[in-house]
């Protein structure tokens, strides 16, 4: 059986991504457009591997 778990470089990649994002939104002049952009861009990542993301909208 093949393990499909993240190694720890490819999780520690991931939490870096994840706190630069957080930096972004929390330094941007515009909060706003900057979490409407990481939504679209982490948005596209999900459908480019075929996970269905309009069930995952919180409005």
């Amino acid at each position: 059986m093949e393990d499909m778990g993240m190694t720890d470089r490819e999780q520690a990649t991931m939490l870096m991504d994840k706190f630069i994002d957080l930096q972004r939104i929390k330094n941007a002049p515009d909060r706003e457009k900057e979490i409407e952009y990481q939504l679209r861009v982490t948005k596209a990542k999900l459908e480019a591997l075929n996970i269905v993301t309009e069930d995952l909208n919180m409005e």
